[in-house]
């Protein structure tokens, strides 16, 4: 009980010294998802970290409400008609949060940067043979293999090439930025930055938005408010409960247990704005053993119900569903063929195949993120699965932020070790839908995909047989091969697909139809 009273302490004290401030001036108080530790939203994949690009920075296009890439940084742009050669122009007038102009050498920078990472912009960048500054505000970009996709990478509302002042896009992407300036709408308060505590952003005065309205993450984003605080509360309860009183504005991901009491609230929205989803995921160690071996991997796939996952995570039929497309369901590429026998648990011979696998009886380490209650359940239930199949599993427990720095760590698991061999996420549905944009598929084998590095050669065949397809029938063709082939390598383990609703008072008006909850445009009454 100790930790329960320690955070509703630290909430309550965050609130209290909130108030006098509240009375001067507009404040929009969130609920995020998980503390921010982590800045980079380049260096990492973790969601909390993205969200607070979007605050920051800004992109050369953007989706809008119905998910149609639109320039944003960008003013104008053309194509040769061979699709070869792409030119690009971004507005006057953008500056950064130091005063300093925006140029195209920024973007070109910032692109190579995010190039240089498979999972991110690798599948075009490594079809461009230049990307350089033509002039003050403008680009061109020469591909040396074609590449229709070229927009839809650029407006990746998932995992976006955020735009960067070109000396701080000179960091290797595996190492952190070291200054947070970006050209967005929001400047991060770094001097009020408490880690576990509290994030504060203020607007941006001389942020040049959009002439167009708002719409999605496209358009204008004007800040109608005089300061955002993300407020960390772990624990559901309490943040149900300060959002019920009115403490805060808003709570990004409320537990599906607490649903019942802010829908009856007539005070409070609940709204998913993410109509496609997310995928709960597994994703074992594909480096050391027993996940390098493939019926390892098979046999930890052999442990997951969707129905047990699902119930334990989400146990609500409104907001899940069983799928086994590793482009999601009810997208243009689902495909849930090949599935068949991996669909429901089956210790027996999971069990089988970890012996067949060599194990011996060595420590699994499973990451728990504490304060993740939502994919945390799938650690829970995946190590009394893996108990069940006799395997020695341990718990290791972290906060979701210490959990996304260590997922890094590619070290052998074993004593004094911070290896591991299995955590858990999920992952935003539009990225996934795409072979493209799919982070956990790539398996480029060079230990620089994203964690847990699967390498599999014909997985990269078919992704660049997509990239190269000509029709709807080539990348259907495409599609079927990897979903076909992800049965065979097993490169993660599906726990089911589901929509989160966001949770807000009505005194908030005009939040954007984007995929997660964003501050701008959004006016405080």
């Amino acid at each position: 009980m100790k930790h329960w009273k320690s955070w509703l302490a630290a909430g309550a004290a965050v609130l209290a010294l909130s108030g006098a401030a509240q009375a001067q001036e507009k404040v929009l108080r969130l609920v995020p998802q998980a503390d921010l530790k982590n800045l980079d939203p380049i260096w990492t994949t973790a969601a909390i970290t993205v969200n607070h690009g979007y605050m920051i920075y800004d992109t050369l296009f953007a989706l809008d409400s119905k998910l149609v890439a639109q320039p944003q940084m960008v003013d104008t742009w053309s194509r040769s008609p061979d699709g070869m050669k792409w030119n690009f122009k971004l507005r006057a007038g953008m500056k950064w949060h130091d005063g300093t102009p925006v140029t195209a050498k920024d973007a070109v920078a910032s692109l190579q940067r995010w190039g240089k990472l498979p999972t991110r912009g690798g599948p075009l960048m490594s079809r461009v043979a230049t990307i350089v500054a033509t002039d003050e505000l403008s680009f061109e970009l020469v591909l040396k293999e074609k590449f229709g996709a070229v927009i839809d990478m650029l407006a990746d509302p998932a995992l976006p090439p955020f735009i960067m002042r070109e000396k701080d896009a000179m960091t290797d992407p595996f190492e952190q930025v070291k200054e947070q300036v970006g050209s967005g709408p929001f400047v991060f308060a770094a001097n009020e930055w408490v880690a576990g505590s509290k994030v504060v952003y203020r607007p941006f005065k001389d942020y040049k938005p959009r002439s167009e309205p708002s719409d999605g993450f496209a358009g204008a984003k004007i800040a109608k408010v005089d300061k955002v605080e993300w407020v960390y509360l772990p624990d559901p309860n309490t943040a149900t409960q300060a959002l019920l009183k009115g403490e805060v504005d808003a709570f990004e991901q409320p537990t599906y247990d607490l649903l019942p009491l802010l829908q009856k609230d007539q005070n409070i929205v609940v709204k998913v704005l993410d109509k496609l989803g997310k995928m709960g995921h597994l994703r074992p160690n594909h480096l050391h053993p027993p996940f390098n071996n493939v019926k390892a991997r098979e046999a930890l796939t052999l442990l997951v119900d969707q129905e047990e996952f699902l119930a334990a995570m989400v146990g609500n039929k409104d907001f899940q569903q069983n799928c086994y497309s590793i482009f999601m369901c009810n997208a243009p590429f689902e495909n849930q063929k090949y599935s068949e026998g991996h669909r429901k648990a089956n210790v027996a011979r999971a069990k089988q195949l970890f012996a067949e696998a060599g194990y011996k009886g060595e420590e699994i380490i499973v990451l728990h993120p504490t304060d993740q209650q939502l994919i945390g359940q799938n650690s829970l239930v995946i190590v009394e699965k893996l108990k069940e199949a006799g395997i020695k599993a341990k718990l290791e427990a972290l906060d979701w932020s210490t959990l996304t720095s260590r997922r890094t760590v590619q070290d052998a698991p074993g004593p004094g070790s911070r290896g591991w061999h299995i955590f858990p996420t999920w992952w935003t549905g539009i990225p996934m839908a795409s072979p493209i944009t799919n982070a956990p598929l790539v398996s480029s084998c060079d230990k620089k995909n994203w964690f847990g590095w699967p390498c599999d050669e014909q997985t990269e065949k078919l992704r660049a047989d997509f990239v190269a397809a000509g029709s709807k029938e080539e990348q259907m063709k495409a599609t079927d091969g990897l979903q076909k082939r992800f049965y065979e390598h097993f490169h993660y383990v599906n726990t089911g697909q589901f929509t989160a609703p966001v949770a807000w008072r009505k005194n908030l008006v005009g939040v954007p139809e984007a995929l997660l909850f964003v501050a701008w445009n959004v006016e405080k009454r």
